[in-house]
This record gives structure tokens, sequence and C-alpha cells, in this order.
């Protein structure tokens, strides 16, 4: 199972050009199940070995490990996709995962800042390097509500700074055009200014101090040094600016379509849970402004 694992990856990479995190997610959850497979055979298990009641009883004891419904769901769906993938290719007849329910979830609402929070989030600092190439960061990432893995992505031809718009490969290699206002366009002729003398044939967007394209990581690094600046108790992340700009658009006034639109996602529903947010919004109006709400 472990060579089938490694060809199932080859795949992801090669054809779907999935990111290195789900990747990782990828390799995890099924190394899990081919542990659990080895635990229940007493032997390194085949792909033929495995049977829906080997994934019930692999699902059953991640639920007695307390493990959340939503995580073994994602491992659910992750060995569905690797059998499918094996049936595929010849290897198996039938998906064993195929017909196991995925276990039922609460819609949780995504976490958000209030627009009072990202002003204060988004105070320019001193005007060093860092701090502009942090503040360019922040503001493309409010502004258009990109993945931070689709913002370390950008090259600086990606980006129309006179029509403000910047072209994004999102996931599955989907591409999609996304507008941004005055304030981000500011923000990143300020920083790429500053850089320019330093590294002036840098492809990307945004570059570490030795020219090489910026990591996932070390925008998550720079936002957690900010939100320490700003003092805000809640925790954020690069996902949490993606949050805010579809909350404050939908609380705006802007369609469901339109966002899905500039989020990327495939599936409206993915983008309808933000409508929770929005009722949360409406009721909270109505308790404070109705005379006989209280």
């Amino acid at each position: 199972m472990k060579r089938a694992l490694q060809a199932f990856l080859r795949h992801l990479s090669a054809e779907r050009n999935l990111s290195a995190h789900t990747l990782r997610a990828y390799r995890q959850d099924i190394e899990q199940f081919v542990a659990h497979a080895r635990d229940e055979l007493g032997r390194d298990g085949r792909p033929a070995d495995a049977d829906h009641l080997m994934i019930r009883s692999f699902l059953a004891r991640l639920h007695q490990a307390g493990l959340a419904r939503a995580s073994a769901a994602r491992k659910l769906a992750a060995l569905r996709t690797f059998f499918r993938y094996l049936c595929r290719e010849g290897v198996l007849k039938k998906n064993p995962a195929r017909l196991l329910q995925s276990p039922r979830t609460e819609r949780r609402i995504p976490e958000h800042l209030e627009e009072a929070e990202i002003d204060r989030f988004l105070a320019p600092p001193e005007e060093r390097d860092a701090d502009l190439r942090s503040m360019a960061i922040l503001e493309l990432l409010y502004a258009t509500g990109i993945r931070c893995s689709e913002l370390v992505g950008l090259d600086v031809d990606d980006v129309d700074m006179g029509a403000r718009m910047v072209r994004v490969l999102g996931k599955g290699e989907k591409e999609r055009i996304v507008p941004f206002g005055s304030v981000a366009q500011r923000a990143l002729r300020a920083y790429l200014e500053a850089r320019r003398s330093a590294l002036p044939r840098a492809p990307a967007l945004f570059t570490n101090h030795r020219g090489g394209r910026l990591t996932d990581r070390s925008v998550r690094a720079m936002v957690r040094r900010r939100l320490a600046a700003v003092a805000i108790a809640k925790h954020v992340s690069p996902h949490t600016f993606r949050h805010s700009f579809a909350t404050h658009l939908l609380e705006r006034g802007a369609d469901l379509r339109s966002i899905q639109e500039l989020l990327g996602h495939a599936s409206l529903s993915t983008t309808q849970r933000y409508t929770h947010v929005n009722t949360r919004k409406l009721l909270e109006v109505y308790r404070n402004a109705h005379p006989r709400a209280k």
C-alpha cells in the first residue's frame, strides 16, 4: 500500500498541482490508515486488503481517540480520493470508501476581524523596508481575499498596477482575476519602490532579503508579530483576512455569487457559510434598534 500511496502523491503533485500543504495532509491521513491496516492485518497491507469494514473500524478508532468530526470527515474524503485513483489505474475494481457516509459536522462560523479591528491591524507602522513589505502583504490579503499560498505564488508580472487587478492561480490551477483598491495599490508601490534597487530582477512579488520567494510560514510569522503589536485578542492568521474580506463584502450588500467568484470557490455552498455571519450581524442590529427587542 505504501507504493500505491507514493504513486498517488506523485499524481496529485504532477497532474493536479496541489500545494505542499495539501499534499502533506493527504500523506498524513492515508499513512494513518495504512498504519491502522497493518495493526488489523498483522502485516503490511495491500490496496486489495482494504474493505469498507476496515475503513469503518479506522473511523471508529479515530472517534474513540477523541478526533473532531471535521477531521475524521477529511480523512475519509482523502481515502475516497485515494481509492478512486487506484480504481482508475486498474489496481482496484471498486472503491471501498465510496458508500461510507461522512461524519456529520457542525458548520462553524468563520473567525473574522471587525472593520475597526482591520483599521488597527493595517495602521501604518514605521516605513522601514520590512514594514513596507508587511503592509503590502496585509493590504493585498484584505483587498483581494486571496489565500496565503496564492499570495506567495504571485509574480510581479501578475499585478496590473494601473488597472488595480491581480491574476491569481488558485486550487487546481484555476486562474482568476481579482481587483484591489487604491490603498493596497499605494502599499504595493511603496514596497516595490523600496526593493527596486536591491532586487531589480526578482520575479516573485514578495521576496525575502536574499531575493527568494517568501514562504507561507514567513507570512504567518509576520501576521503573528503584527497581531502582538496591535494587541487584538483574537486568533488571527492570513486566512482570517480572507474571511474578513468575504464577511465585509456581504455585510455591505455584495451578492454571494460575486463573492464566490472573487474567492475562487468551486461551489456556492462553500461561500454560503458567510451568510451565518451576516445573520448574526442582522440579529445584533435588530436587538439594538427595535424598541421591543429586549
